[in-house]
């Protein structure tokens, strides 16, 4: 047999010897009279009962408060996200609106001068402009054209051009 096996039985083999030393000790005594039936109220299944009955609405009120704790908190979370997507939102309109005035500014006088001017001249001018104004006239200017006044210009001056370009005509899709 197993060390362990056997210390378990020799375990065992004690604990019924000291029940059986037990047993005979009470069988000695003097018997007790059989115990009557205990009120309902000092029983363990009363004392649960009464415990259940007194702790459930205290427990259920607890629950409700944390509940309501967390959806106040939730909806203080929503709020907020409203409120950065209103503030997001606003700010989206102001630059459109910004995109269009530009746009708008760009008389067609401007532009008729810029597209009769010789493209290295033209270039040379709208490189030296705000740079809005010059994407707002080379939006209103025909492809060909603007093409070959981007053409002339800088890489730099080009990209940030091509790049208001095509913001404003991402947004008169839309």
């Amino acid at each position: 047999m197993p060390p362990p096996i056997r210390l378990l039985a020799i375990g065992a083999f004690a604990l019924a010897a000291a029940f059986a030393g037990q047993a005979s000790a009470q069988n000695d005594a003097k018997p007790k009279p059989a115990p009557t039936a205990a009120p309902a109220e000092k029983s363990a299944d009363g004392g649960v009962s009464r415990y259940c009955a007194n702790v459930g609405p205290l427990a259920a009120e607890a629950r409700m408060a944390m509940q309501q704790k967390r959806l106040a908190e939730l909806d203080e979370q929503i709020k907020q996200r409203i409120a950065d997507l209103d503030k997001k939102e606003a700010e989206a309109r102001d630059w459109v609106t910004k995109r269009e005035t530009l746009m708008k500014a760009a008389s067609d006088d401007v532009v008729a001068i810029f597209g009769k001017m010789q493209i290295e001249a033209a270039a040379a001018q709208l490189a030296a402009m705000d740079a809005p104004m010059a994407a707002a006239i080379l939006g209103k200017l025909s492809p060909r054209a603007a093409s070959a006044i981007l053409g002339e210009m800088d890489a730099v001056t080009a990209g940030k051009l091509t790049s208001l370009l095509s913001g404003a005509a991402a947004e008169q899709k839309s």
